[in-house]
C-alpha cells in the first residue's frame, strides 16, 4: 500500500535537510558560491549538475546537505526529483530557494512499490518533502494515488484480477463518494450487451464477463462518458497469441485502469460534471463456448460484425460500451485502451495514440499532455481505410485483411459506435514499461492519464 498523504507537508520552518537544486548551465556559479569542504565534496563525487546526479554535501557538525542535478533548475518537470526520493535516506527535505511545483509528483512516485508478491523485508523509511505551496498538495497527492491505481491494478497478476475482481476495484473507488454501481452480466449481457458476452463467454464461471457502470454527479450537469477496455486476460481466443505474446496480456485491463482512476480524480475533486463510467471487463479465454473466425455478432448498436480474428477483442467489447454511453446522450467521451501493437509500432511504448473527432478536444488534451508532461501523439481518423473492413455477410468485419494501419482502423471501428456530432476521444495506450526511469519503474503505468484530467479539469472547471 502507498501512502502518499505523508509524503508531502506544507513548510512551516520545521528542521529539515536542504536540497540544491543544480542544472549544467548554473553549476559554476552555485560552485562558487559554496564553502570550501562542498566544493570539494561536489567534485570528487563527480558532480556536473546533470539530471538524475546526486552529491552529499557536509555542513556543521552532524548536519548535511544534498545537490541534486535537473534539468533546468528554474522550471522544474514532474520528474525532476523522482531519483532524489528513491535515494536518499528517511528524512524531512526542502528545496533551497524554491518550491517543487510539478516535481512533487515524482517525489511521491519515487517512493511508489509494488510489493504485494515479495517477502516483508525491512525498507527505507519515508522521505518527507516539505512546500511552501500547500494548496497544491492535494492534487499532487490525487495524481500519485490515480496512477497508483493504475499501475496496482495492471502489476496484479491475472490469476488474481479477473471480471469479478476488476468489479471490486471499481466499487471500492464509488466507495463514499455517493456513486452508483451497476453491474450486467449473465442473461442480461447475452440480451443487451451481445459482443461482451461472445467475447467473454469462454471463460469460467468465477471469471463470467460483465458490464461495470459508475454513475456519479449531479443529473443536471454536463454528462461525461469515460470507456476503459477491461480485458482481465487476452490469450488471443481460437487466433491464440504465441507464448510471447501472451506474456503481457494480465495488462490488456490497462485501459480499464486507466478509465477508473480519471473518474476517481473527477470524483475526489468533485468536477461539475455527471459521470458515466462503463468498463466491460472479460477474459479472452479458449475452450469449446469461444467464438470463433468467421462467426458473425450481433451489436447493442444493432450493426453485425463478422469475426475476422479473435484476437481483435477489444474493440468489440468497447463497441457495445460505447453503444450504451451514447444513448444517454453525453456531452463528451473519452475511453482508453491497451488497443493495438499497431500503435506501439508507430509511437513506441512512451507515446499513446490519441484519435478525436473534434479538433478542440485534441488540441486540450495535446495541450494537457504537454503541460503535465504526460505527452500524446494524434493519429488520423482516416475515413477512406474504412473500406478495409468490408464483409461479404455482415455490416462490417473486425479486423482488416492486410494488416496496414492498424492503430487506424481499430480507432475507425471504435468510431462507428460513437454518434455523429458528439465529441470523443480514443486513447490507445500500452500502460507499460518495459524498463525502469526514476519515478517509473518497470511495470504497469498510467500513460495518458494526466493529460486526460488535466483537459476535463480545465474543460469544467472546479
Amino acid at each position: 500500500m502507498n501512502e502518499f498523504g505523508t509524503l508531502l507537508q506544507p513548510d512551516k520552518g520545521q528542521a529539515a535537510i536542504a536540497l540544491h537544486l543544480v542544472d549544467t548551465g548554473r553549476r559554476e556559479a552555485w560552485l562558487n558560491a559554496q564553502p570550501a569542504r562542498a566544493r570539494h565534496a561536489a567534485s570528487a563525487q563527480g558532480f556536473e549538475g546533470k539530471p538524475n546526479q546526486i552529491a552529499i554535501l557536509p555542513g556543521d557538525r552532524d548536519h548535511w546537505s544534498a545537490a541534486l542535478g535537473v534539468a533546468d533548475a528554474g522550471m522544474l518537470g514532474p520528474w525532476d526529483l523522482a531519483k532524489a526520493a528513491e535515494s536518499l535516506p528517511e528524512g524531512k527535505y526542502r528545496i533551497e530557494g524554491a518550491a517543487p511545483g510539478a516535481a512533487a509528483l515524482g517525489w511521491l512516485l519515487g517512493q511508489y512499490r509494488y510489493d504485494r508478491y515479495k517477502a516483508p523485508k525491512d525498507g527505507k523509511g519515508p522521505r518527507v518533502l516539505l512546500t511552501p505551496e500547500p494548496a497544491r498538495i492535494d492534487e499532487a497527492v490525487a495524481l500519485a494515488d490515480a496512477t497508483a491505481l493504475v499501475r496496482d491494478l495492471v502489476n496484479t497478476p491475472a490469476g488474481d484480477l479477473g471480471p469479478a475482481e476488476l468489479e471490486a476495484a471499481a466499487r471500492q473507488v464509488a466507495d463514499g463518494t455517493g456513486a452508483i454501481v451497476t453491474v450486467t452480466s449473465g442473461a442480461g449481457l447475452e440480451e443487451g450487451y451481445p459482443m461482451i458476452a461472445a467475447v467473454g463467454r469462454a471463460a469460467t464461471e468465477a471469471r463470467a464477463p460483465r458490464l461495470i457502470e459508475l454513475e456519479w454527479g449531479d443529473q443536471r450537469a454536463p454528462r461525461v462518458a469515460i470507456v476503459g477496455k477491461g480485458v482481465c486476460f487476452d490469450s488471443g481466443g481460437l487466433d491464440i497469441k504465441p507464448s510471447s505474446g501472451m506474456r503481457l496480456m494480465k495488462k490488456d485491463m490497462g485501459g480499464a485502469a486507466h478509465a477508473l482512476a480519471l473518474a476517481q480524480l473527477v470524483m475526489r475533486f468533485n468536477l461539475p460534471v455527471r459521470l458515466h463510467l462503463l468498463i466491460p471487463a472479460v477474459e479472452n479465454a479458449v475452450s469449446g463456448a469461444a467464438f470463433r473466425p468467421g462467426d458473425v455478432l450481433r451489436s447493442r448498436k444493432g450493426l453485425s460484425v463478422e469475426i475476422g480474428n479473435t484476437d481483435a477483442e477489444g474493440r468489440l467489447i468497447l463497441g457495445d460500451a460505447l453503444a450504451k454511453a451514447a444513448e444517454a446522450a453525453p456531452e463528451l467521451i473519452l475511453n482508453f485502451a491497451t488497443l493495438t501493437g499497431a500503435a506501439r509500432v508507430a509511437l513506441g511504448p512512451d507515446l499513446p495514440a490519441l484519435f478525436a473527432n473534434d479538433d478542440k478536444l485534441a488540441a486540450a488534451l495535446l495541450d494537457g499532455g504537454t503541460g503535465t508532461g504526460d505527452p500524446v501523439w494524434r493519429m488520423p481518423l482516416w475515413g477512406e481505410y474504412d473500406e478495409m473492413f468490408a464483409s461479404d455477410i455482415a455490416d462490417f468485419a473486425n479486423a482488416s485483411d492486410g494488416g496496414f494501419a492498424g492503430a487506424v482502423t481499430a480507432a475507425l471501428f471504435l468510431r462507428k459506435f460513437v454518434p455523429e456530432g458528439t465529441p470523443w476521444a480514443h486513447f490507445d495506450t500500452f500502460a507499460w514499461r518495459a524498463s525502469s526511469r526514476p519515478g517509473r519503474p518497470k511495470g504497469g503505468d498510467a500513460l495518458g492519464l494526466r493529460a486526460a484530467w488535466s483537459a476535463l479539469s480545465a474543460r469544467y472547471v472546479r
